[in-house]
């Protein structure tokens, strides 16, 4: 990654004439109506179905995705537990350890957080456990986990699937290197770029680890670039990493699906949120929702269970649900 990328794609009728001669004017429209009537009455019950059909998979979905969100407060100094269906605060704040600021929270398919906290060139991470009601439960430390480097606002963190191995954006100027470290040995690999530039948008399926690339000062003619990074390579520069889609300038992003199966993109445009599909080749697909918002869109998180997206986008969003409070968080995850 020197500055440019490579790589990024004649029928048969119902009988009412012909019963004319049989049947009397009075009967034949009356027959007509039943007739017209019965069909209206079959389309309006297959429309229905159809309907039903397609509530019960939403309906399903939001049964399956989490009802809690952890956000990183503004100021570093907490962490904040919401409950996705009323926006409430559940329990009280996490403080920050001594002399730390939290900055970046991810989610684990086991239902606990992953956060990173950062003082003096130190990134450090800890693992926050949820009760069943959402409240805070205990947060423990990762020591072996900790990484070297000056985490910034551009910082960025993502959690494998199993939830054992960090995936971590620190930056030196504006030239980026990510370090994925097993929390259980201490284990990391790291890539770095020696082009400025932001590293966002992390997120992690099976051994694919994928992120947005955004140049320094913007790229004339170049949007933000959606790269995958292949785990299972030997650390060193991320120009190993290959382009998927490319997507336009302005508040877009985006992420793996959970299963792996493509990516979600976001778009804003005149403060409507649009979420897509893609394939994992850069193909579009469908259109799974869209929304209102009042913000830039700065992140999309998607849920430890189910299939559902959370937009970070000023408040937080999800499909067919109000919006969260969120415009006091840095960073969230669901």
């Amino acid at each position: 990654m020197e500055g440019k990328h490579d790589d990024p794609s004649p029928g048969t009728r119902l009988g009412v004439g012909s019963l004319r001669g049989a049947v009397p004017l009075g009967a034949a429209a009356a027959l007509a109506l039943f007739v017209a009537g019965g069909l209206d009455v079959v389309h309006r019950h297959q429309r229905s179905a159809e309907e039903e059909h397609e509530a019960k998979p939403a309906a399903q979905a939001r049964k399956t995705e989490p009802r809690f969100v952890v956000g990183v407060a503004a100021t570093g100094t907490a962490l904040i537990v919401r409950d996705v269906r009323t926006g409430a605060d559940v329990g009280l704040p996490v403080a920050a350890p001594q002399g730390r600021r939290f900055h970046r929270v991810a989610a684990a398919k086991d239902g606990s957080y992953v956060v990173a906290s950062y003082a003096a060139g130190k990134v450090a991470f800890h693992r926050l456990h949820l009760d069943a009601d959402g409240r805070p439960k205990d947060l423990k430390d990762l020591p072996k986990a900790a990484v070297a480097g000056a985490s910034t606002a551009w910082s960025d963190l993502a959690v494998s699937p199993d939830g054992d191995r960090v995936a971590y954006v620190t930056y030196r100027k504006a030239r980026g290197s990510v370090t994925v470290v097993s929390a259980g040995s201490g284990a990391r690999k790291a890539w770095t770029t020696r082009a400025p530039g932001r590293l966002s948008a992390l997120s992690w399926a099976g051994t694919t680890l994928s992120f947005v690339w955004t140049p320094a000062g913007g790229s004339s003619g170049t949007g933000h670039q959606v790269r995958a990074l292949d785990l299972r390579g030997a650390g060193g520069d991320l120009k190993v990493s290959k382009v998927v889609l490319t997507l336009p300038k302005g508040p877009s992003t985006a992420v793996l699906s959970r299963d792996g199966r493509g990516f979600i993109a976001g778009f804003v445009q005149d403060s409507q949120l649009s979420l897509q599909t893609y394939s994992l080749t850069g193909r579009p697909g469908k259109v799974l929702w869209r929304q209102k918002v009042d913000g830039a869109l700065t992140g999309l998180h998607p849920a430890h269970t189910g299939k559902g997206v959370l937009a970070s986008a000023g408040d937080l969003y999800v499909q067919d649900a109000r919006p969260v409070p969120g415009k006091d968080l840095a960073d969230a995850a669901w």
